[in-house]
């Protein structure tokens, strides 16, 4: 453990120690002050199995969040914690939360809040209750002090449902375990006097309706306050009772429990939130004191557990007759199994030998689950069933993350490490998160320039995410048929109920994209400016190899077999077979030989670097390339 700052020449900034593993994040500590809160943290450091760095929370600073960035923290008391801070420790800190009271509430307790200021509190609705709810929201687990303080927590804040939310209540040491012993078995042979009043200053802590409680049932009170932990103690194991009236909730009273330990009669109202719990209700001392001791190794157990936890992932994709399109969909869908939890592939009604060669994988992995929807492709808009496949292969998804992927894109395996690595990194306000790709034209010799070289790729799996047209391109034909307008391909990922197009977060950004048009506009210095970058990105972040582009033969027939028929389904639009609709030659299709076909795969991917098929090839100015 290192505490306080005397390890360093200036008291007034601290810094972690190398050796830390945890940093412990408190308003004060038993050191400080020696109240409920700061008891119970003081326990659960000593019984620490990590090196632990206590840090007052006035201390917390940028840079030390910097430095410790890497490490788990665990915040307690942090009222004085600067609040600017939490938007950066949400999005880029691993921690877990020991919430003692209500601080949502600026009063950090509602009825106080009603008392101060003569109305209920509606702190939730307002600034302190947004960020903090946000700063929980963000937390890798939550620990609360009572059953009553967590439900209370949840009914405002119901997301804070999808956390682990873990009731922990008070914490006792070792020493003082033995001490209640001892004491307990001392006050065995003499006479219990007189009722223990919390008699504190505070008016939340009902001291004068404990003593007015005392004055009406004739029991002389024994007011304490201002005196040392040990004879707070010694004075509850000669009482012949505790009352302990406060006037809000008090979620887990350490003296309650303390008095019940040392055999004191308990007169509670219902603001003692714990005191209906099965392991404090009970004529049993050993259930409580069982319950109560377990709760070291439980804590950090749990914080462990969060250390060194890695969210599970779904890998999902679609098929439809891959093998006689010669897609790599079973290298496609073995990459995924290298990093996902559970690969789900949804076939379009495959009738090549596809579904029944899925059929066979998904006997020898476990983790691959397969779903037929069959569609009727011959519909006049059936190329939203493309959206609507990958749709259904998400909704089968179960695991936290989602990771999609075409069944010709594959993921390299010294990248399956990386995806596990971002999974643990992942930004806990981000829905969903752009990857690169590696884009080949004509053979591994050329990377792709002319097109973005990003996608969306790694999600949160959050029933609100789909995939489909967004509710600004969403277009209706005379039969009531969906179709879009140009601008998207069908697969965005829109809301589930609004179609409205789901936030993400991408590494691509507008000053890249300015160097990567001035490339291919022959700029010969923003081409190796954007070769530098486009190969530090794909080697520290992780992403596909599409191949969609590598055998060109094969992609010029699909174009002439298929994607014409796909885009005229998608955008309701109608192109005859003419010299002036034919991209790629000044004929019709009806007109193109096999040979003509293989003869111009040759020439794109040696005289060229890309070309996207909206327009005619200009061979006097052939698109740059990346050599990767």
């Amino acid at each position: 453990m290192f505490g306080g700052t005397s390890l360093f020449e200036d008291s007034n900034k601290p810094a972690i120690p190398d050796q830390a593993q945890v940093v412990f994040v408190s308003d004060m500590f038993a050191d400080d002050y020696q109240g409920g809160a700061e008891l119970t943290t003081e326990a659960l450091i000593q019984s620490s199995p990590l090196a632990i760095f206590k840090l007052h929370s006035k201390d917390v600073t940028l840079e030390l969040l910097e430095q410790g960035h890497h490490l788990f923290w665990v915040f307690g008391n942090y009222s004085s914690l600067d609040f600017n801070l939490i938007p950066t420790i949400v999005a880029n800190m691993k921690y877990s939360i020991l919430e003692y009271d209500y601080k949502y509430c600026r009063y950090r307790s509602p009825e106080k809040h009603e008392t101060a200021e003569g109305k209920s509190c509606d702190c939730d609705e307002n600034y302190q209750g947004k960020i903090v709810s946000a700063f929980m929201y963000g937390a890798r687990s939550l620990w609360w002090m009572s059953e009553g303080q967590r439900n209370f927590y949840l009914e405002k804040f119901p997301f804070l449902e999808e956390k682990p939310n873990t009731v922990l209540s008070s914490v006792f040491d070792e020493d003082t375990f033995a001490l209640i012993k001892v004491l307990r078995e001392k006050s065995s042979f003499s006479e219990r006097k007189g009722w223990v009043v919390l008699d504190s200053p505070s008016w939340i802590k009902g001291a004068d309706q404990a003593k007015q409680w005392c004055e009406n049932n004739g029991k002389d009170s024994i007011p304490l306050w201002g005196v040392s932990y040990a004879q707070v103690l010694e004075e509850l194991s000669k009482a012949e009772g505790l009352v302990y009236l406060p006037l809000g909730k008090d979620t887990c009273p350490r003296m309650v429990i303390e008095a019940k330990l040392l055999g004191c009669k308990l007169e509670l109202n219902d603001n003692v939130q714990h005191k209906d719990e099965l392991w404090f209700n009970t004529d049993d001392l050993l259930d409580t004191e069982s319950y109560l001791y377990a709760a070291r190794q439980r804590f950090w157990s749990g914080i462990k557990s969060d250390m060194t936890y890695t969210p599970s992932i779904s890998g999902y994709t679609t098929t439809r007759n891959c093998i006689s399109q010669k897609y790599p969909y079973e290298e496609s869908i073995k990459s995924m199994l290298g990093f996902c939890d559970e690969v789900v592939v949804v076939d379009g009604g495959s009738d090549d030998g596809t579904w029944e060669r899925l059929q066979e994988l998904a006997e020898e992995f476990e983790s691959l689950v397969i779903h037929q929807e069959i569609r009727d492709w011959y519909h006049p808009r059936f190329a939203v069933f493309d959206g609507a496949q990958k749709a259904k292969a998400r909704s089968l998804c179960t695991r936290e993350f989602c990771w999609q992927q075409d069944s010709d894109e594959i993921v390299p395996e010294e990248d399956c490490n990386k995806i596990g690595n971002l999974l643990q990194e992942f930004p806990p306000n981000v829905q969903i998160l752009c990857l690169p790709v590696v884009e080949y034209w004509g053979g591994h010799d050329k990377v792709r320039m002319d097109i973005m070289p990003w996608k969306w790729r790694l999600s949160r799996n959050l029933p609100h995410i789909t995939h489909g047209i967004p509710h600004t391109l969403r277009r209706y034909d005379e039969n009531g048929d969906l179709y879009a307008a140009p601008g998207t391909d069908g697969c965005d990922y829109v809301h589930v109920d609004t179609f409205d197009i789901i936030p993400n977060i991408n590494f691509y950004t507008q000053d890249v994209h300015q160097v990567r048009l001035h490339a291919l506009n022959g700029n010969t210095q923003a081409q190796e400016s954007y070769t530098t970058w486009f190969k530090q990105i794909v080697s520290s972040l992780p992403g596909v190899k599409h191949y969609s582009w590598f055998d060109l033969g094969r992609k010029i027939r699909t174009y002439r077999d298929y994607w014409s028929k796909h885009w005229q389904s998608m955008y309701n639009i109608t192109q005859e077979d003419t010299a002036e609709n034919n991209m790629f030659f000044d004929k019709p299709w009806s007109e193109v030989t096999e040979d003509e076909i293989d003869s111009l795969a040759v020439k794109l991917a040696e005289e060229t670097g890309g070309h996207i098929f909206h327009s005619k090839i200009d061979w006097s100015n052939p698109t740059p390339h990346i050599e990767l």
